[in-house]
C-alpha cells in the first residue's frame, strides 16, 4: 500500500503520540512523578493557579486534533467515551454518574444552582463565607442589590468556625454556598457538619470543590452536599472550558428548570445517559404529524435539569487520562506526598519569619503567608531563581502538587528573602 504525503505525515506525528499514550498506561506512576510531565527549568510550585497538562494527556488531546483533522492515520483510534470519563469523575468523588453533568467552569455550575433555586427574583437568604471563591464575591453583591439576603461569614485565624456557621444558618436560609477547600489559603471546611446545620433549617448546601477532586479524598454521598462543582484545569490535569456539576439524587424533584439545551432534551423513550437522541421533530417535510413541533423527553438525572448545549471535547480527553493517572497514584498518596513538602514549607517559611495565614493541621495542597507588597518584593528574585508561585498584592500562596520534590521547596526557600 503506498501512503500520501498527508497520510504519511499523519502516521508521523500519531505514531509518537500512541507512544507516549502507552507509555502513561502501562508504567505505574510513583511519587514524585516528574517523568509524566515536560522537563522544565522551572520550579512550578503554582498548581492551584493552574496544573500542568501531563505528556499523556497531551498525547491524548492531539489524537482527538487528530481525528478533527479527518486525519486517515487517526480515524481507527477509538474516540474517549464521554459518559465514562463522567463514571470515573463521580467514583472520584463517591456520586453517581446520573448526578453529574458537564458545565463550562465551576462558576457556570454555581450560576446554574442558583438559577435553579430562583435567585435573585424569588428572593431568599444565602450564607456565604470569606473563604470562597473571592473572584465569585460580585456575583452575591450583585444579588444583594437585588433584593436576596446575603449574609457573609467572616474567617477568623485563617478559618471559618462553625459556631458562627451555626449562627448564621438560621430558618429560612435557602442556601448556604462555599469552597470545600479555599483557593485563598487551603483551609477545609467539615462538609457533613455544615450539610448537617444546613439541613437541619431546611437549607440545601452547594461546595466548590475545585481545591479538593483530586487533591484530598472527597465523599459527596457522605457529606450530604446537595450541590458541587468544579472545574478541570487544577488537580483534575485537565484544561479550561469543562468541568462537572453534581446535584444530589432526589433534590432536583421539586426544583422547575431553569435551564434549556441540547443535552437536557432526548426523543421520547430515549435510553437515558449523555448519547445523542435529538428531539422528533414535526415541522419538516415528511416529518410524523405533531400538535407541537417537537417531541421530547427531559433527561433523567442532572443531565435534564443542567445540560445545555456542546462542550470543549478536546478537553475530555485530557481529563479521561488525569482521571486515569489519579487513580493509579491514588489520592491519600497524593496527599501524602503534598503534605510532605507542605511540612518542609512550613517549616522553611517559619524560619525566614513569614506569617502563615493557613491554618496549622490543614491537609490540602495550599500553602499561603502574609507579605506586604509580596508581588512587588518578590516577584523578581523568584524570576531570577526560575521559581514559580501565586503572587498577590499582600500575600503570596504555594502549591505542589505530583511532580514536585524536596529540590523544589529548597529552591524556593533559598531564593526567598526573610520577611
Amino acid at each position: 500500500m503506498t501512503l500520501s504525503r498527508r497520510q504519511a505525515l499523519g502516521a508521523a506525528i500519531a505514531i509518537p503520540l500512541a507512544a507516549q499514550a502507552a507509555r502513561a498506561v502501562t508504567t505505574p506512576p510513583s511519587l514524585p512523578d516528574r517523568t509524566s510531565f515536560a522537563p522544565t527549568p522551572i520550579a512550578y510550585l503554582d498548581s492551584a493557579s493552574t496544573h500542568p497538562i501531563s505528556l499523556g494527556a497531551r498525547a491524548a488531546m492531539d489524537a482527538y486534533v487528530a481525528g478533527r483533522t479527518l486525519d486517515p492515520a487517526a480515524a481507527a483510534r477509538k474516540p474517549v467515551d464521554r459518559a465514562a470519563t463522567i463514571a470515573k469523575f463521580a467514583r472520584l468523588v463517591n456520586a453517581d454518574p446520573n448526578e453529574v453533568c458537564w458545565v463550562q467552569s465551576t462558576t457556570m455550575g454555581e450560576q446554574a444552582v442558583l438559577r435553579a433555586l430562583g435567585f435573585p427574583h424569588q428572593g431568599g437568604r444565602i450564607v456565604t463565607d470569606t473563604l470562597h471563591f473571592y473572584a465569585g464575591f460580585p456575583m452575591y453583591q450583585e444579588l444583594a442589590k437585588q433584593g436576596v439576603d446575603v449574609h457573609w461569614v467572616q474567617a477568623r485565624d485563617g478559618r471559618i468556625a462553625m459556631e458562627d456557621m451555626a449562627k448564621a444558618i438560621t430558618p429560612g436560609t435557602k442556601l448556604v454556598s462555599l469552597s470545600l477547600v479555599s483557593t485563598y489559603n487551603g483551609f477545609q471546611h467539615d462538609l457533613k457538619a455544615v450539610c448537617d446545620l444546613a439541613h437541619s433549617a431546611g437549607a440545601l448546601v452547594y461546595a466548590d470543590i475545585i481545591h479538593a477532586a483530586g487533591a484530598v479524598p472527597v465523599d459527596l454521598h457522605g457529606s450530604g452536599v446537595d450541590f458541587a462543582a468544579c472545574a478541570t484545569y487544577k488537580w483534575l490535569m485537565g484544561d479550561f472550558g469543562l468541568g462537572f456539576l453534581y446535584a444530589r439524587r432526589g433534590v432536583l424533584d421539586n426544583l422547575p428548570l431553569a435551564d434549556f439545551g441540547y443535552y437536557g432534551f432526548a426523543a421520547p423513550g430515549a435510553p437515558p445517559g449523555i448519547g445523542l437522541s435529538p428531539p422528533a421533530t414535526h415541522i419538516y417535510p415528511m416529518d410524523p404529524p405533531g400538535d407541537t413541533p417537537v417531541s421530547y423527553s427531559i433527561r433523567p438525572g442532572t443531565l435534564g435539569h443542567f445540560g445545555t448545549g456542546t462542550y470543549a471535547q478536546a478537553v475530555v480527553a485530557a481529563i479521561d487520562h488525569g482521571l486515569d493517572h489519579i487513580g493509579a497514584l491514588g489520592v491519600p498518596a497524593i496527599q501524602s506526598h503534598a503534605q510532605s513538602l507542605i511540612g518542609e514549607l512550613r517549616q522553611g517559611l517559619t524560619g525566614k519569619g513569614y506569617r502563615l495565614i493557613t491554618p496549622p493541621g490543614t491537609t490540602t495542597p495550599i500553602l499561603t503567608a502574609l507579605l506586604p507588597d509580596a508581588k512587588d518584593r518578590l516577584a523578581d528574585p523568584l524570576a531570577k531563581a526560575q521559581v514559580r508561585i501565586s503572587l498577590h498584592d499582600h500575600h503570596f500562596r504555594i502549591s505542589p502538587s505530583i511532580f514536585n520534590d524536596a529540590t523544589d521547596v529548597r529552591r524556593l526557600l533559598d531564593a526567598l528573602p526573610r520577611a
